[in-house]
């Protein structure tokens, strides 16, 4: 794979399923645009294998939902370059849609109510003169900002105290109605979900309605008629995401456990709590245990079937699609049956009656839409094809041992031939995320230009137990850089990975840890590549948009030791060429954690560059523009060329 092959990812999105019709969204960079397109799919579900026809033919169009009767798909659509995405309707039949909202920042993704008329949505709304709403008002023109809170920022949104989210309800099969505004914008709403009547519908809000800066959240119901306010519903002890309701009335939803500032590292599970409107507040019971079950939420909320509920689970570099069987209580992960997605990434999923659909990415395909027959998966599409097409390079498991004694598990994937080739120790970011069975596109464009691509799972990372996730708080760059440097060891030791020529590199978390293996460790490099990083964590605590609570979860309040835990107080020890990147707009790591460390780096008189993508933010490796894209797979392949040869 090509830097100019990412134009080949063909990756689906979310899936809607009712009976035989089963959508879903697929997106792909263009290039020549330099935008991303995306289009609505019918996935053919008889046994003859029909290809999957596409049903809409917009620019970009994403996040179908069918509705409870069958007849008509809500979906977001960006009717032209640099619009914002509204809702539209159509009849599943196909034919025109129509758009359902004008709203100037966009909307979120639908939500029919059990009725197949109203459409429950999320939109931010600006304040009056801000965001374009007055002609003639740039930002540069536009009044300040006043904050009274840490919340006031989010990486790849930006200010947000002036544009909260707010409540909708419309009819979507009216032609007159217009969007009825449930909240008032005082507070972050998210994940609305309607109650079985229809009468309600639940939201995820800040504990006490966002009257101090928290990171607890609770559910929160609305009259669906406006005729009254957010009422606290279930109290959570943590974080709440994607509530569900049952036809009992309980509502099923992930949540992690934590007091304070200290969430980070937590395994999300799943949990089910009694839902009384307009009475008491009830709590939830977690169904899954803490240790071992650790729930990805990103994969789209608790799907309830016939015998439990389905979630994905994190398992060791697997996103595995499991069934939480009915009665269950705090069970652990061998409790839970497998459904889908061993050795691969179950990326989206949803079921209805006994059939389940699936989006599921492995090592040589970005995601294809699976449905499980008779207990067997059956792939549904073929949106791989081009990039396998390309000679996709072999991605193996590899394992090694900590000098503790501790066993670290991660992949290899290799070039061609016989090598020695050299080698790239490519860390995550996170911390609490991981490397697995899905593909990435790094290391396939990586390989392919002759470099063996070693890929940890340290201390620190997620899928290994919430214990694996917490062992680096308070001791980054401890056992964490240990466990990278064991798979490291394991990987060289082979006769096809050069020990002689080994570089660092990794983004966020990843930017961190060649940062500080380059001051620590520097001699088994011969150069490092460090993007996005966090390297000090004093000013981190007020720049980044998390700063105010995760520099202390992961370091603790001591300075002192927020400072031994920061690269940029060890860069007088690089000595080897090193390469900080990072993106203008980047609120996670803001830019000045770059310009730090490279001013440092220089002074100590380090062979440092600095090369800054303009307009991006955190994201740009993922979801950058694409040229942005290409352009830094190119620069990384420059880099080492240079130092690796």
């Amino acid at each position: 794979m090509r830097p100019d092959d990412i134009a080949l990812l063909h990756t689906p999105g979310t899936l809607s399923l009712h009976g035989d019709l089963l959508l879903t969204d697929v997106a792909r960079p263009d290039l020549t645009a330099n935008a991303y397109r995306s289009a609505l799919w019918r996935i053919p579900l008889s046994g003859a294998q029909e290809a999957p026809k596409r049903l809409t033919f917009g620019t970009r169009d994403s996040a179908p939902r069918i509705s409870p009767d069958g007849e008509w798909v809500a979906f977001l659509r960006v009717a032209e370059e640099g619009g914002k995405p509204q809702l539209h309707v159509m009849p599943t039949t196909g034919g025109d849609a129509r758009a359902v909202t004008a709203l100037p920042l966009g909307v979120d993704v639908p939500v029919w109510a059990p009725d197949s008329r109203r459409i429950a949505f999320v939109a931010r709304i600006p304040e009056e003169g801000r965001y374009g709403t007055e002609e003639g008002v740039t930002a540069a023109k536009e009044a300040p900002r006043r904050f009274t809170g840490y919340q006031y920022r989010l990486d790849n949104v930006g200010f947000f105290s002036d544009r909260r989210p707010r409540l909708f309800v419309v009819d979507a099969l009216d032609l007159d109605a217009e969007p009825a505004q449930l909240t008032d914008g005082s507070v972050h709403v998210a994940s609305p979900a309607w109650t079985t009547d229809g009468a309600h519908l639940l939201v995820t809000a800040a504990r006490d309605l966002d009257a101090w800066d928290t990171l607890h959240e609770d559910i929160y119901s609305v009259p669906t008629d406006g005729s009254g306010e957010l009422t606290l519903a279930v109290r959570s002890a943590g974080g709440v995401e994607h509530p569900v309701v049952l036809p009992d009335g309980d509502v099923l939803y992930y949540g992690i456990e934590f007091e304070g500032i200290h969430a980070v590292a937590r395994n999300s599970g799943l949990f089910r709590a009694p839902l009384r409107i307009g009475g008491e507040p009830t709590t939830g019971t977690r169904l899954t245990d803490t240790e071992t079950v650790d729930c990805e939420s990103g994969s789209g909320a608790p799907v309830p079937v016939s015998g439990g509920v389905l979630v994905v689970v994190r398992v060791r570099g697997a996103n595995e699609l499991r069934l939480v069987p009915d009665g269950a209580e705090a069970a652990v992960l061998d409790e839970l049956k497998p459904v889908l997605g061993e050795r691969g990434v179950v990326n989206a999923f949803t079921a209805d009656g006994d059939r389940i659909a699936a989006v599921v990415s492995t090592v040589d395909s970005p995601g294809e839409v699976v449905t499980l027959e008779a207990e067997n998966p059956v792939v549904r599409t073929g949106f791989a094809a081009e990039v396998r097409a390309t000679g996709l390079r072999e991605t193996i498991e590899i394992t090694g041992t900590s000098p503790d004694g501790y066993p670290v598990h991660g992949w290899l994937v290799l070039p061609e031939g016989e090598g020695p080739h050299p080698v790239l120790l490519n860390v995550h970011g996170g911390p609490f995320r991981y490397y697995g069975w899905g593909f990435f596109d790094e290391a396939q464009v990586y390989a392919n230009a002759g470099y063996a691509v070693v890929l940890p799972n340290p201390r620190g990372s997620a899928g290994y137990g919430e214990k694996h996730g917490r062992a680096i708080i308070g001791a980054m760059g401890t056992v964490d850089a240990d466990d990278v440097l064991a798979l490291l060891d394991a990987a060289v030791e082979r006769p096809d990975c050069d020990a002689e020529r080994v570089g660092v590199m990794g983004g966020s978390y990843g930017g961190f840890m060649a940062s500080w293996l380059a001051a620590h460790h520097g001699e088994r490099f011969k150069a490092a590549w460090s993007e996005r990083a966090v390297n000090a964590w004093d000013s981190f605590t007020g720049s980044s948009d998390i700063g105010w609570y995760f520099a202390e979860a992961y370091c603790g309040a001591d300075p002192e030791a927020q400072r031994q835990q920061s690269p940029l107080y060890h860069a007088d020890k690089v000595t080897i060429p090193f390469a900080v990147v990072h993106s203008e707009e980047d609120w996670r790591c803001p830019i000045e954690q770059a310009q730090r460390q490279f001013v440092a780096l220089r002074r100590n008189g380090v062979a440092a560059e600095f090369l800054l993508f303009p307009g991006e933010g955190h994201e740009l490796s993922r979801s950058g523009l694409p040229r942005h894209r290409e352009q830094r797979f190119a620069a990384v392949l420059d880099w080492w060329s240079r130092h690796l040869v």
